[in-house]
């Protein structure tokens, strides 16, 4: 199982990286534990620059904007 946390302070391109993600996991039959980090504090220990961000078993995959969805894929088939 991978854990997958979602950095970012609840703006709408937050919760719209949450929802693909876990939508692009379900399509792959992929078992994620997702996690919404929204802490200010907890965000910045990531050092990212800006929300949101995407980490996958602790390394940074993704920051600033919406990923798109070929992008997202990718990121999990090169976890199989």
């Amino acid at each position: 199982m991978k854990h997958v946390k979602i950095l970012g302070t609840g703006c709408r391109n937050c919760q719209t990286t949450l929802n693909l993600v876990e939508e692009v996991a379900r399509a792959k039959c992929i078992e994620i534990e997702l996690e919404k980090v929204d802490q200010i504090q907890d965000i910045m220990t990531y050092r990212i620059l800006a929300t949101p961000g995407v980490v996958i078993d602790g390394e940074v995959f993704h920051s600033g904007g919406v990923p798109d969805r070929k992008t997202v894929e990718g990121w999990f088939d090169s976890m199989v």
